[in-house]
């Protein structure tokens, strides 16, 4: 007898199997008792008769509290009935720990209990849906970059500098001196891409930013690819692939889980036909002042700007070439214009807003140690990002993905909270 996940009960069919997992619920009348089993991989029932355990092991399964951990024996049955498909009907169940009072009962709960028991939480049908996909996501990334010839490496949680501004860091001691915690491993990456030519990295950033929004988090997880000998037109065209290989990839292989989540599979078909449409800022601009929004050029875009402009276009869409006194000190200026760099925000639809930014970077030394210095940063402290211009420098880009609204977009959800298995917000540390 053969010991097998409940996602592959669809090769065991009539064949007697044993299942490892929890009681997620229960119900049961007289003679016939009704189980939601779980084990990690998918969800589903099974189904108890009385005439066949015997009342002694018929009446010990009625009275399993949630959660309880079981072994399970029986045969696997088609069941039309369900989405998954697939029952099994119980021989044998013996306890392999009882679960007492759980808290998490089927009724409905606020979202403030449900995240003080997000560890428990986690457990629950959607939650579990939505970081299946996020597992999917992550694995997707490390095969697109892998099979395009990129090298991974890690950059450090700890720096002695900014990585974007100095308005949001997290500051801690480091044996007397000042540290931060990172907001970007994009200054590494590029130090990366000179030695190994295309690097990713991927790995937890932190934002002192105090935003109680549905999309924001303090701590989340970025990959953030860099391409030497690479112009912003490569870069656009990496990045759209790259988001339409994700999504490919969830409908490939997520069935289960959008199935759970109730999303719209013809929805995310239209985020895989390329090319995404453009538009620069000037554009964007001109659409929000016509639509009565109070924006003047030079302003950076919120939710409101950003989800109006999304709202025009099927598909994600690329706003191009911002203000320099709005984006980040290593940008590259538009070749064109002293006013804007060359650079572009990745706009999801349906009200998700950015989900990649990136650029093409400043290669020449000169340029950038000026630029440092009026974001008003000491150039002392970026020395060694500027040895990457001093010993043979050449045209780079890159742009860093927040998996986390990603994974929030692409599973249709409302708050980014529910897209990070224990979520970091401005008021919750806990658990």
């Amino acid at each position: 007898m053969e010991y097998i996940r409940i996602i592959d009960s669809k090769d065991y069919v009539e064949q007697k199997v044993q299942i490892k997992g929890w009681v997620a619920n229960k119900r049961s009348s007289g003679k016939i008792a009704f189980l939601q089993l779980r084990d990690g991989s998918a969800y589903f029932q099974g189904v108890a008769l009385k005439s066949q355990l015997g009342e002694a092991l018929f009446d010990a399964i009625t009275h399993l509290n949630q959660e309880t951990a079981v072994e399970v024996v029986g045969t696997i049955q088609e069941d039309g009935r369900s989405k998954f498909g697939y029952e099994i009907h119980i021989e044998d169940l013996k306890v392999l720990g009882d679960s007492v009072d759980y808290p998490i009962t089927p009724k409905a709960h606020g979202t403030d209990f449900l995240m003080d028991h997000r560890h428990l939480w986690l457990r629950s049908s959607k939650q579990h849906a939505i970081m299946q996909i996020r597992n999917e996501i992550i694995h997707a990334t490390f095969e697109f970059f892998y099979e395009r010839g990129f090298v991974k490496i890690d950059a450090p949680i700890l720096t002695g500098v900014a990585g974007e501004n100095t308005t949001d860091l997290f500051e801690v001691d480091y044996f007397g001196d000042n540290a931060y915690l990172g907001q970007t491993g994009q200054l590494y990456a590029e130090a990366g891409a000179m030695a190994f030519g295309k690097v990713f990295t991927y790995g937890p950033t932190f934002r002192a930013e105090k935003s109680k929004t549905r999309r924001h988090l303090t701590e989340f997880w970025m990959i953030e690819p860099e391409i030497a000998f690479c112009d912003h037109e490569d870069s656009l065209k990496l990045q759209e692939e790259y988001v339409a290989y994700l999504i490919q990839h969830v409908l490939d292989h997520c069935d289960y889980a959008l199935d759970v989540l109730g999303r719209d599979r013809e929805v995310l078909k239209r985020y895989t036909q390329l090319p995404f449409p453009r538009i620069t800022y000037d554009e964007a601009i001109e659409m929000l002042q016509k639509a009565d929004f109070d924006v003047e050029w030079g302003a950076d875009f919120g939710s409101p700007e950003e989800t109006y402009i999304a709202e025009h276009f099927e598909k994600p869409v690329f706003i191009m070439n911002y203000p320099k006194a709005i984006k980040a000190f290593y940008m590259k200026d538009h070749p064109d214009r002293d006013d804007v760099v060359l650079c572009a925000d990745l706009i999801a639809p349906e009200g998700y807003g950015e989900i990649i930014g990136g650029s093409e970077r400043e290669t020449d030394y000169d340029i950038l140690r000026e630029k440092i210095i009026n974001f008003g940063l000491n150039p002392d402290d970026y020395d060694w990002y500027l040895d990457l211009r001093r010993y043979g420098s050449v045209p780079h880009s890159g742009f860093g993905l927040g998996l986390d609204r990603f994974v929030t977009w692409v599973t249709g959800n409302k708050h980014i909270r529910e897209s990070i298995p224990f979520p970091r917000l401005l008021n919750r540390l806990y658990p």
